[in-house]
C-alpha cells in the first residue's frame, strides 16, 4: 500500500461546510480567537454548559469564539435544531483552547452540540435566528452521515473487491506461466494487465494488511526495486523483467506472487473494510497517484505510470459508487466531480497507443505534464470534500 499523504494539524481542526456544498478543513491555533472582535459571540463548549453565550442572532454571517471549558478534547457542531443538518464541525478542540469560526445562516432555529470523547453528546439551548429566510452565500447544512449509512456501502464495496480477485488470480497465474515457459515478452504484457487490476482496488488497501506490502510493496529507502533483497511482488518482478534478467531468476518471485494473491483472496472475507475508509480513500487514491505515479517514483523499469494512473482513476470511480446515494443529497458538486474524473481518464488514455502500450511519463512535454497535473489537481480538489461529508457524526 502506498502511504497516504500525511497532513500535520497543529491545533484545533475546523471542518467548515461552505458555498456549493464544499467542505473545507481549516486550522486555527489554540487560543487563536481575536478577543477584540466586537461582532463575535463567545460560546462555551463544556460538559456543564454547551452553547452558552449565544442567545439570539440575525440572519447572515455569524462569528463565534468557541471555548472548550472542559479538561479534554471536544468536537462541536452547529446544527439546525429541526433538521439536524450540520453547519459547522469543529474537530479536536483542545482543552482550554478557543477557536474562531464563522457560518452564514438564514433565519431559523439552531443549537450547538458538544461531543466529549467519552461522554454522551450534549445539546445546547435552541437559539432563534431572525431575519431573512434566504441569505447570499449561505453555508449549506449537511445531513449527518451515520455508521448505519456507511455499513451497506462498505459491504457492497467489499463484494466488488471479492469479485475482482478471480481476475487478479488469473492474471498472476498467466504471468507465472509465461516466466516458467521463458516467454518474457508475453510476461511483460501479462505483468501489466495483472498489476492494473490490483491498482484498481485502491479503497481496500487498508483491509489487505501485510498482503499489500508483499504484493505491491515499494523498495526500502536507499535501495531500488532491483537491489532490495527483501522486496517481493509486482515491483520486484517489474524491475527484473525490464532489466533483462533471465527467467530462472524471475520465476521464484512470480511463484511467490501467485501464493500471496491466493492468500489475500482466502483471507479477505475475514477482513473488514472500515466504512470510514471509503470516503477517505476516494480522495487518497488520486492523492497518492499524484505523489507516486505522476512523479515516476514507482517506476521500476516498465515506464507504465500513466497506465497505473488510469487504473487508479478507475478505482476512484468504484470507490465512489457505493456512496453515491449518500452523496447525491449532500454534495452539490457530485456531478462536476464525476465529470472531472471522466475528463481525467480521457486525457490519460490519450497517451495509450492502439497496440495497448503507453507513452512513458518521461516522454511527455512540459506542456503535457502541466495539463495532466492541472487536470488531476482539479479532480482531487473536487474529491476532497467527500471525506468530510462521509465523516460519521454522533447524534445529539
Amino acid at each position: 500500500m502506498r502511504h497516504a499523504l500525511a497532513i500535520g494539524v497543529l491545533a484545533a481542526s475546523l471542518v467548515l461546510l461552505v458555498g456549493g456544498g464544499v467542505a473545507v478543513q481549516l486550522t486555527h491555533s489554540a487560543g487563536g480567537a481575536d478577543g477584540g472582535h466586537a461582532d463575535a459571540y463567545t460560546v462555551t463548549a463544556g460538559i456543564s454548559g454547551c452553547g452558552d453565550g449565544w442567545q439570539e442572532g440575525t440572519a447572515g454571517v455569524q462569528t463565534f469564539d468557541v471555548k472548550n471549558t472542559s479538561i479534554a478534547g471536544m468536537e462541536v457542531y452547529l446544527q439546525s435544531a429541526s433538521s439536524k443538518d450540520v453547519y459547522l464541525d469543529l474537530e479536536s478542540l483542545g482543552a482550554g483552547s478557543t477557536t474562531r469560526a464563522q457560518a452564514t445562516i438564514a433565519a431559523g432555529k439552531y443549537r450547538f452540540v458538544c461531543l466529549p470523547a467519552d461522554e454522551n453528546p450534549i445539546a445546547g439551548p435552541v437559539v432563534t435566528v431572525t431575519g431573512a429566510e434566504r441569505v447570499a452565500d449561505a453555508t449549506p447544512g449537511i445531513a449527518p452521515v451515520t455508521q448505519n449509512d456507511l455499513i451497506p456501502a462498505s459491504k457492497a464495496y467489499g463484494e466488488w473487491i471479492e469479485g475482482r480477485f478471480p481476475v487478479l488470480a488469473a492474471g498472476v497465474a498467466a504471468l507465472n506461466g509465461d516466466v516458467a515457459s521463458g516467454d518474457l515478452a508475453k510476461a511483460k504484457t501479462d505483468w501489466l494487465g495483472a498489476h492494473l487490476v490490483y491498482e484498481s482496488l485502491g479503497a481496500a488497501y487498508g483491509a489487505f494488511g501485510d498482503a499489500d506490502a508483499a504484493i505491491n510493496g515499494m523498495p526500502a529507502s536507499s535501495t531500488t526495486a532491483l537491489s532490495d533483497p527483501d522486496l517481493t511482488g509486482f515491483h520486484k518482478i517489474e524491475a527484473l523483467l525490464w532489466s533483462g534478467a533471465p527467467a530462472a531468476k524471475i520465476a521464484p518471485f512470480t511463484s511467490r506472487l501467485v501464493i500471496d494473491v491466493g492468500d489475500l483472496r482466502t483471507n479477505f472475507p475475514n477482513a473488514r473494510i472500515d466504512p470510514l475508509d471509503i470516503g477517505l480513500r476516494a480522495h487518497e487514491i488520486l492523492e497518492n497517484a499524484l505523489q507516486f505515479e505522476l512523479t515516476g517514483k514507482t517506476d521500476a523499469g516498465s515506464h507504465t505510470n500513466l497506465a497505473t494512473l488510469d487504473a487508479n482513476l478507475a478505482g476512484t470511480v468504484q470507490a465512489l459508487e457505493p456512496i453515491s446515494g449518500i452523496l447525491k443529497t449532500r454534495y452539490p458538486d457530485l456531478a462536476k466531480t464525476d465529470a472531472a474524473i471522466a475528463a481525467s481518464r480521457t486525457l490519460v488514455e490519450s497517451y495509450r497507443h492502439t497496440d495497448g502500450s503507453w507513452v512513458p511519463l518521461q516522454s511527455l512535454t512540459t506542456a503535457q505534464r502541466e495539463s495532466l497535473d492541472a487536470q488531476i489537481d482539479q479532480t482531487i480538489e473536487l474529491l476532497a470534500p467527500i471525506a468530510a461529508i462521509c465523516d460519521v457524526r454522533r447524534a445529539a
